[in-house]
């Protein structure tokens, strides 16, 4: 069996390097979709977390300001 030409070689390799191309080109669109997935999912929870700090702030303004010692309430 003779060796391939240096044209034959070249060629299988630009082949191959194009298939592994194509490969990479679809995990990077598949990792892209997971990275815009997880940044929506972190607005979302972020905006949960915002809603839920300014529950909890209006729940302690809504707290007395001195809370009863312990006296008035034995009284």
């Amino acid at each position: 069996m003779s060796a391939a030409s240096p044209i034959d070689q070249i060629a299988d390799r630009v082949e191959r390097l194009l298939v592994r191309h194509e490969e990479v080109q679809r995990t990077n669109a598949l990792l892209q979709e997971q990275v815009d997935a997880l940044t929506r999912e972190r607005d979302a929870l972020k905006s949960r977390l915002a809603a839920a700090r300014t529950r909890i702030d209006a729940l302690l303004d809504r707290l007395p300001a001195d809370p009863p010692s312990p006296e008035d309430s034995a009284a």
